[in-house]
């Protein structure tokens, strides 16, 4: 018998591009917003017009996913095109260390490397003005964003929270303002200077907003309005809903002054987040509530479940997407650069691997994606809840190996949105046809598998981060 031939790839259809000159770039990266804090993806409690808008204006997807359950993994893949399991880096800097657990976290990359290639410097090779503005925890000075490709790094240290979001900010790479002044309209004001100044070259601004992330603060005035209003479902914390309307107004801010220029029209929006929405935290006492909830997704950042994962994500891009268009394929963060270098026709460096898939055929509606599936990895124990695993979504269906047993888990996404009915006992040929195709994805990725803990005691508290110093890591996360 003839030997059974491999499916043929697909190429899928690309839309044919606007004409004219490159298109500017604005990527938004939001700091732990889940995928239901925003009107346009169903919350009636926190109100977000310019964000309702920019979705109005183009598109939203249902399935998107972020590169990990927690922050710098994903801006590294967000800013490479990597997976975060390739790259090595697969927790926050510097994350969280447990004193007593079954697994030994892998000695995984701490910084953004040198001679990762960055969407900045690609872009560069075309003549884009570049600019970080915001947070960046992707490595000390020696590795900040002026080394990988920006022009200007406003804002942007090795922190992952801002000690404050009125002035005095206390961050280094940002003078203080006025007094009170708050962190997003100020990033969103030199975003906007940028804009200005470059506004006859083709720019990239990248803009990950420190929001809304703790420490939750909020305006006064804004505060009160939200006091005044009834909760919806479970958005009820007023503070946290002032901080999202800052990130809405930064939008409103930013889509005015493009109108404005009358560069609205030839420049790309994209507006997501790094994780999902900070709802629960496992602390030794117990489990405490976030400042949000990510119903019906279970749990949320820190999690191996979908509230850790999926996020909002609109794309705005005049002349190739259909306004008020919806896509439901499955997205992942790494998908960013490969779209992004296709829209502005720059192409890779040599030899240079990229993880994701060019969206342009969902934003153009031409065609779908040609892979089958998408991919996490998280070798590392979280309060969030997680402990190291790994995971794969193909269609509908969505399995999680956990590492320190090996045990699996199969939910259908579609029928069981709150992973709460596990098929895996029931369903145990397509469970183990996924899990070899993760376990074959973390081999194809050189992906840091953690090992037996030889001092693990039993006896001890399972997976309590450690006191004190570890404290204030976790703090700074």
């Amino acid at each position: 018998m003839p030997p059974i031939q491999p499916p043929p790839v697909k190429v899928p259809v690309l839309p044919p591009l606007p004409a004219g000159p490159p298109p500017n770039i604005i990527v938004m990266l939001i700091d732990d917003m889940g995928w239901t804090d925003l009107g346009c993806y169903g919350s009636n409690y926190y109100e977000t017009p310019h964000i309702d808008q920019l979705a109005k204006d183009g598109m939203r997807f249902t399935q998107a996913y972020s590169a990990c359950t927690v922050c710098s993994p994903t801006r590294a893949a967000m800013l490479t095109g990597k997976s975060p399991a390739r790259l090595h880096l697969t927790d926050w800097i510097a994350g969280h260390v447990p004193d007593n657990s079954r697994l030994v976290i892998p000695k995984w990359t701490l910084q953004l490397p040198m001679e990762e290639e960055t969407l900045a410097e690609r872009l560069k090779t075309r003549g884009y003005a570049t600019a970080s503005i915001g947070k960046w925890h992707l490595g000390g000075e020696e590795f900040y964003p002026t080394k990988h490709g920006f022009d200007v790094n406003i804002g942007g240290t090795d922190k992952g929270s801002p000690p404050s979001y009125f002035s005095p900010y206390k961050i280094a790479t940002l003078p203080d303002g006025p007094k009170d002044e708050f962190l997003s309209d100020r990033l969103t004001s030199e975003a906007v200077k940028f804009i200005e100044k470059n506004k006859a070259k083709p720019f990239f601004v990248y803009l990950p907003h420190y929001g809304v992330h703790t420490p939750i603060m909020g305006k006064p005035e804004v505060v009160a309005k939200y006091q005044a209003k009834k909760a919806d479902r479970g958005h009820s914390n007023p503070v946290y809903a002032a901080l999202v309307e800052s990130i809405d107004d930064s939008v409103g801010a930013l889509r005015a002054k493009l109108k404005e220029l009358s560069l609205d029209q030839n420049t790309i929006f994209i507006f997501t987040s790094d994780n999902g929405g900070l709802s629960h935290q496992v602390r030794p006492e117990g489990w405490s509530r976030g400042p949000t909830d990510n119903s019906p997704a279970r749990l949320g950042k820190g999690s191996a479940y979908e509230g850790g994962v999926h996020v909002p994500l609109i794309v705005a891009w005049p002349g190739l997407v259909k306004p008020g268009s919806t896509c439901d394929v499955p997205v992942i963060t790494y998908d960013h650069v490969p779209t992004l270098l296709a829209a502005t026709q720059t192409p890779l460096k040599k030899e240079q691997v990229v993880d994701g898939e060019s969206l342009l055929p969902l934003l153009g509606q031409t065609d779908t994606l040609a892979r089958e599936a998408i991919y996490w990895h998280y070798p590392h124990y979280h309060p969030g809840s997680a402990t190291p695993y790994s995971a794969i979504r193909e269609g509908d269906w969505k399995l999680i190996q956990f590492h320190e047993d090996n045990h699996v888990e199969l939910y259908n996404l579609k029928l069981d949105a709150g992973e709460s009915d596990n098929r895996a006992p029931f369903d145990a040929v397509r469970a183990m046809q996924l899990r070899d195709k993760l376990n074959s994805w973390l081999k194809d990725t050189g992906a840091q598998i953690p090992e037996r803990n030889p001092k693990y005691d039993p006896d001890k508290p399972l997976n309590e981060p450690k006191k004190g110093k570890g404290e204030a890591k976790k703090k700074a996360e």
